[in-house]
């Protein structure tokens, strides 16, 4: 799924200027930012409704990503530009998601298994088998970004995720557990 224009190139990394290099604010940032917002939405209604018009009942997206970092807190301008692409990308698809009538659930993917402990009657053993045997059926390699993607999916199947990332959620249960 395509979330930027392929006729805008520059907006696959809007916030870069060049080679590490921050593209300054202003009416150029704005019109890729907004060409990126447009695109990723339609793109995401689109496999919706491809999804739907297959005959599929959708419950809900899980999202994997890497940071859930506030970028205006990393003092490396590279990063932060990094971070600023990331946090776009990842609301484009929480719109399109939310307009598409589903919840969208966001997890880092360093969190997942420790979510997925959450879903009643399996360890995290268990889970990372089942996750095994699921790679053996399909063609070609069982990438890591797959198993994270299949283990997001059974999330959001089994109830756990909600529209809250699961690091934030992680944190207020421990705050409740000490309180108790």
């Amino acid at each position: 799924m395509e979330l930027s224009d392929p006729g805008i190139p520059e907006s696959r990394q809007p916030y870069h200027a060049g080679f590490g290099t921050a593209r300054d604010g202003g009416p150029e940032l704005a019109r890729l930012i907004a060409s990126v917002k447009q695109f990723g939405t339609r793109s995401v209604a689109r496999l919706i409704d491809q999804w739907r018009i297959a005959g599929h009942s959708l419950r809900g997206a899980g999202l994997v990503v890497g940071s859930l970092v506030d970028p205006d807190s990393l003092t490396n301008p590279h990063i932060r530009i990094h971070a600023l692409e990331g946090r776009l990308f990842r609301r484009v698809i929480e719109d399109g998601v939310k307009r598409g009538g589903l919840s969208p659930s966001v997890c880092r993917g360093r969190d997942l298994y420790a979510a997925a402990t959450n879903i009643p009657g399996r360890s995290e053993q268990e889970i990372r088998d089942v996750l095994r045997a699921l790679g053996r059926t399909v063609p070609g390699s069982w990438r890591a970004e797959e198993k994270a993607a299949a283990l997001a999916a059974w999330l959001v199947l089994a109830g756990e995720p909600s529209r809250e990332p699961v690091r934030r959620r992680r944190a207020a249960k421990g705050a409740q557990s000490k309180q108790a």
